[in-house]
Parts: structure tokens; sequence; C-alpha cells
């Protein structure tokens, strides 16, 4: 935006330099509103229009390389509404027809002379008022869009013909009819007789003039209870003037009193609510006063006094108060205010307290008719956080249950291992072999207990990962045999790229496994995922639910752990894991809700 209210700038581009010079001089001497900017290509006035804002471009047709429609076309991407005037030696019809239908807002072609400029200028501010009168209606509809659905009045709009096109949720309260009950009929459907020539005359008033008209009239509501009804109407014009539409808001001034004490009904309502929360809550008014205190809050704080004697106290010493239960009290009351000062939400901080008991804290300001209250509430988390702890005490239990396993259990297993081999060397027989195989098997089963112990639903820094690379690493870390891999990978996704490997390793060892010989495996993208699937035998509709269930296996040398890795690796990224049947009848695992990297989506 400009720096004055008035001042329109102007972006003028043409690849005469002399001339674009003399049109930008002519330009601010007819119109001291102006401020023309120059650029003597496209390229460079793309770059102009990008560095600043603009309230109207002029633009020769005829240029080098790209001419005024080009630039017109490439300026519409970031600023659609712009208003764009071609100023063209070029004035053919054609190029006339190609300009309108292009979008331009004018086309003025040059002349000999000076009076050029002049009209010119006078399209300009033309233009330039069209487009901020526009703007400011579109802006003056969405505030009047948002005024009817927020407001707490009844609020009737009529069309210019005084047809009825829409009312509110709290005009349908007041009058007793829906908005399509009333729609397309006229104000005489809701004004009882008596009022009939008071609303007639406004309605004349209002069809030939602009502004607005006050009247309280008597309305009928749909069960035919007459009411008195205060209006304000407004008329709503167009660029010329003429009346589109009237709004009229409304409210039921004879039924105050039932409002208010509905709304003495609805305070004690919310009275008992706040009351039988099994969290503690304050509400404060603008001025720090208690407005609402439960019996939960003073039970959390040890403070002694009813919640009914609360009302009104000064919440400031109230904090005070509190605060002698807390930790760190001078803490806790600088916390509070600082809250207060910066009317920003806050949810769950902890406050611990010097009885043992630890609350998690959330606060909300709130609006009300004096200003900014304050809604405090207090909940006592002392048991989730022993919980917490346990399972912290477990998962280092676990923990050192893998080093002992991964130590303890792997030593004797390598000196099991190496003295079948060398047995092996001295006598072959089947049973070392079988015995070597299940040694073989012993040590899958530990490294994948120890990935479940370990890592379990954690991952490391996520980072974008090319899945076709990832893909290529694991089929060569892999014994793959005479399986077959195909796959056509573009994707990037955002994964921790161990964790990840894992997966997939996992997913194609299972395919070559439980494929058979020969078997081909696919790994492809998904719209929001990826998938790796065979055509082998497939899994069984009725075992489809348990394949990811720690210790299932159908495969003689599997150690029925690699699914359930792949689950947890998925689960810890955030994404869904799910299998189905691949087209050729094998299995097909489908991984989604994964991040892709910024530059493939």
């Amino acid at each position: 935006m400009s720096e004055l209210v008035d001042e329109v700038v102007v972006l003028y581009v043409d690849d005469d330099e002399d001339f674009t010079e003399l049109t930008a001089a002519f330009l601010e001497r007819e119109c001291d509103r102006f401020r023309v900017e120059t650029a003597t290509s496209v390229a460079e006035g793309l770059n102009r229009a990008g560095d600043s804002t603009f309230d109207c471009v002029v633009s020769d047709y005829d240029m080098p390389e790209r001419d005024g429609l080009d630039f017109l076309e490439a300026l519409r991407e970031d600023a659609p509404d712009l208003p764009f005037i071609l100023f063209t030696g070029e004035g053919s019809e054609e190029v006339a027809s190609d300009a309108i239908s292009a979008g331009v807002t004018d086309y003025l072609q040059k002349e000999q002379g000076t009076s050029q400029y002049t009209v010119l200028a006078n399209r300009i501010e033309n233009a330039v008022e069209r487009h901020r009168s526009q703007r400011a209606l579109e802006a003056s509809e969405q505030r009047l869009s948002l005024f009817i659905e927020q407001s707490p009045l009844g609020v009737l709009e009529y069309d210019s013909d005084f047809q009825i096109i829409g009312l509110n949720e709290r005009g349908e309260e007041i009058l007793g009819y829906t908005e399509e009950e009333l729609r397309g009929h006229s104000w005489e459907v809701i004004v009882a007789d008596d009022s009939y020539d008071n609303v007639d005359a406004v309605t004349d008033q209002l069809a030939v003039a602009e502004g607005g008209y006050h009247s309280i009239d008597e309305n009928v509501r749909k069960d035919g209870e007459h009411i008195r009804c205060e209006w304000h109407n407004r008329v709503i014009t167009d660029d010329d003037g003429e009346v589109v539409g009237i709004i009229s808001l409304f409210q039921d001034v004879t039924e105050r009193v039932r409002r208010e004490n509905e709304l003495e009904r609805t305070n004690a309502l919310l009275s008992t609510l706040i009351r039988s929360l099994p969290v503690g809550v304050l509400a404060e008014n603008s001025d720090r006063t208690v407005l609402a205190i439960n019996d939960r809050l003073l039970e959390l704080f040890g403070i002694s006094e009813p919640s009914t004697e609360l009302i009104g106290a000064d919440c400031r010493e109230l904090a005070r108060k509190t605060s002698e239960l807390v930790v760190d009290s001078e803490g806790f009351v600088e916390r509070v205010d600082e809250l207060i000062a910066g009317t920003e939400s806050v949810h769950n901080e902890s406050v611990a307290l010097t009885n043992g008991r630890t609350l998690n804290r959330s606060y909300e300001p709130i609006e009300l008719p004096d200003g900014t209250g304050h809604l405090w509430m207090y909940r006592d988390t002392t048991e989730q956080r022993e919980r917490e702890q346990q399972l912290q005490r477990q998962n280092e239990r676990l923990s050192e249950f893998a080093s002992v396993v991964s130590h303890d259990l792997r030593n004797p297993l390598n000196v099991a291992a190496g003295n079948v081999e060398l047995a092996r060397e001295d006598h072959e027989s089947d049973q070392l072999a079988t015995a070597a195989r299940a040694l073989a098997r012993i040590d899958d089963l530990i490294d994948d207990l120890l990935t479940l112990a370990r890592k379990g639903d954690n991952v490391g820094e996520r980072e974008p990962v090319s899945l076709g690379t990832l893909v290529t690493d694991c089929w060569e870390t892999i014994e793959t045999g005479d399986a077959e891999l195909q796959t056509d990978l573009t994707a990037t996704v955002v994964a921790d790229r161990s964790r990840l490997q894992q997966l997939i390793e996992n997913l194609v060892r299972n395919s070559i496994e439980h494929g058979g010989d020969g078997v081909v495996v696919t790994v492809g993208e998904l719209p929001d995922g990826f998938y790796v699937e065979d055509d082998g035998v497939g899994i069984a509709a009725d075992r489809r639910d348990s394949v990811f269930q720690a210790g299932q296996t159908t495969s003689r040398t599997g150690t029925g752990f690699g699914l359930a890795i792949v689950k947890q690796v998925a689960e810890a990224h955030g994404w869904t894991v799910s299998v189905t049947e691949s087209d050729g009848g094998g299995a097909r695992f489908e991984i989604t809700g994964v991040t892709f990297a910024a530059a493939d989506r």
C-alpha cells in the first residue's frame, strides 16, 4: 500500500525507454495522485510487481520476447484482479479482441500528441477507483456475513423487491419460523395488521434511499402470538447506488424479562456443572474478582472457606493464599500474573505441591461484557505421574534385560555355533545341520527381540529419505535367492532412515520367506505412502488381523517378530500399516499416512 491514502502507484512497462520516461512524466503531471514506476521489459515488470505493490499496471503490447498479453497472463497468477491497461501502438481489431479475451481492464491505442496522456490518466483513475470500490464492497460483504452469523440479534435479509432471502438462528428463535419457511415471502407474513401502515412507510423510504431506519412494530410469531419487536433497517447498494438488499436487525423487547429468567436458569445450570466437575475451576472477571469457583479447587489447595463465600473475593489474594501449598510459591504467583498479562491460552502446566502431589494447570482468557476474564482449571495428575515413573522404571528394567540377552545369552550361543561348525568340518551329519539352523534361528530371534526391546516405539531424527535408493540398499543386504525385485520409485519420504530400512527389509524378507521360489517382490508408491507386495501364496483373510502379533509365523525359519517390528516402526512414525491381497494373489502390505518431502508433493 502507498503511504498516502489517495496515492495511486502505477507500473508502466514499455520497451521504448524514451517513450516510457515521457509517458511517466506526463501521467504524473496529469494527476498529482500518481506515482509512476517504469520497466522496459516484461521480465523486469514482473520483478517490479513481485517486489512492490501497485494500484494499476499499464503495458505496451508489442515488446521483444514476450508481449503485453504474455505479461498479463503471468501477472494474473499472483494478482488476478489487479487493474491492467493495454496501451499499445498496435491498433488492429485482432489485438483488441485478444486483449478483451485475455481479461484486460482497459485497452487504449497510442496516438500522436499529448492528449492521449489525459485519456490514459482518466482510464487509470477509473480502473483504480472501480477496483478499490469492488474490494471495499467485498470486504464489507464479508464483515456483514460474519456479523449475521455471530450476531446475538435477529437478522432478516430482504432482496430489492422486499422478498425475504435470509434469517439467522436468533431470528428463527424470535419469530418461530425457520429461514426456509419465510424465504420468498414479504414482511406481511410477520407483521400484525396494526403495524402495516408503519412498516409500509418504512419500506417505501428504504426502496428509494440509502441509509437506515428504526421502528418498533407489532409482529406475529408462527404460533400466532403477538410480540413487539424493535427493528433497525439498513439499505445495501451497489456501485451505482442501486438498492440490492436490505438488512434488518431486530429483538423481541416484550420478552426481555423471560430472557433474563432464561439467563438465570442458564447460570444456575453452569454453576451446577462447575460444582460437579472433577477438576478444580476458578473463573475471574476483568477486575480479578471471583465469578465462579468449585469445591474441587478448594480441596486441591486445602482452602477451608465454602465456595459460595468466595464469590466476589480478590483473586490476587486468593492466589497468594493458594501459593502456600505450592513448592515454588513465589514462582506460582508470578506465573499467574504473567499468564493474565499475556492473555494467551496455556494447557497442562505442571504445579508441584508441598504435600507431594502434582497438579496440571490450564488457563483460558474469556471475553466478558466488561472486559477480558480468566478461566483456570487444575487437575490432580499425581497418579498419572506415578504411572509414568513406573513405566520409566519398567523401561529401564527392559533395557537391562536387553543388555543381558545381548551379552550373556549371545556369548554362549556363539560358542555353541562355533563348536557345531567345527564338528561339521570333521563330521557332516543331518543332526549337526539341524543344530546349526536352530542356532541361527536363535540368533535371529535375539536380534528381533533386541529390536523390539531397545528401540520400541522410538524413532530418531527424521530426514528426507529417497525411497528408491533405500529399497535397493535393502535388497542388497538380505538373501534374495532367485527372487525378483520390481520397483519404479521416485518419492522422497520424511523418516528415520535406519528404522525405515528395518521396516522395508522385514517386509521384503517376509515375501521371500513365504512367497515361494522365484517370487516377484514389488515396491510401489501410494498417494499417501507406499506398498510392498508379492505374487506368492498370500495371507488367508482370517489370518490378516493377527499377522502383526509377535511370534506369529508359518515359516520354519522365521522368528515371528518381523511383522511385529514392521507395525512398531510404522506406528512410531505415526503411519498406518495394513495387509491385503495383491493383484497376483500374494500378500500386499500398505503403509499410509506417510509425509513426503515438499519437492515430491
